[in-house]
């Protein structure tokens, strides 16, 4: 069993060392400062010129065709799946025994997910960003995968779902489902006018395709398993807490 996992990143970082790892410089087209030990995502079949609306996505992208394994994964320079409790987080990302012990049971490795508890899906999206976003999303469903969208709605109204763009799958449903998100997400790209989004914003498209994610688990019907996700630095909780807090109660319609 042959497992690859792009570990997408903008700089020079600490990496894990099991080989399973692969790093990849994402926006390589559109930056001066090169780290030449990593991969770039501007060789062969690319987006890395798409990099500050797509996120990690040049990443998933550059993966999708021109990495060669039997299941391929994406994490972050940051954020990694955990595969044990110890003290050191280094000493706690996933190894290849542990994934592959997982792989044996499903094809299909997804981060657990985050539970908004009082917002569903589709309001978190829309007090944190442009709700045009989802409505332009919708629409290209609608037109061209009408039977994806009660399983839109059904993911739009939890308040669960899978984030981060994270994911470890085997190959042919990997492809599947790149085939299916970038095209929608490459529709969206004409359809949306982001010249006015803040920086923030204009990341856009790796914000929504972390919605599509159950979208397409869902109506697939995709075995997985759910494996914690370790952050590599510090979380400010009662930060993050508190602005989720601050857009919900504050939110006015903009879009």
């Amino acid at each position: 069993m042959q497992i690859k996992i792009v570990v997408a990143t903008h700089k020079k970082y600490q990496m894990p060392s099991d080989d399973i790892y692969i790093p990849v410089q994402v926006g390589r087209d559109i930056t001066d400062n090169i780290v030449s030990e990593y991969y770039g995502d501007n060789t062969g079949e690319n987006i890395s010129n798409k990099n500050k609306n797509f996120c990690e996505l040049t990443c998933l992208y550059w993966a999708w065709k021109n990495v060669s394994a039997d299941y391929i994964g994406l994490s972050h320079y940051r954020r990694h799946f955990k595969g044990n409790n110890k003290r050191d987080k280094w000493s706690c990302i996933a190894s290849k025994k542990y994934i592959q012990d997982i792989l044996n049971k499903t094809p299909v490795i997804l981060p657990k997910k985050r539970n908004y508890y009082i917002e569903t899906t589709y309001q978190q999206y829309i007090h944190a960003h442009h709700k045009i976003d989802l409505d332009k999303t919708e629409e290209i469903l609608k037109e061209f995968y009408p039977d994806y969208i009660q399983f839109y709605n059904k993911v739009m109204k939890s308040t669960k779902g899978h984030r981060f763009n994270m994911m470890i799958m085997r190959k042919d449903i990997f492809s599947d489902y790149c085939e299916w998100l970038f095209d929608i997400l490459f529709k969206l790209e004409k359809r949306l006018d982001i010249s006015l989004y803040s920086d923030y914003d204009k990341r856009v498209f790796g914000f929504i395709s972390e919605r599509l994610l159950d979208v397409w688990i869902s109506k697939n019907n995709i075995s997985y398993e759910e494996v914690s996700v370790i952050n590599m630095e510090n979380q400010n909780w009662i930060k993050k807490g508190t602005n989720f807090l601050k857009r919900k109660f504050t939110y006015k319609e903009n879009n």
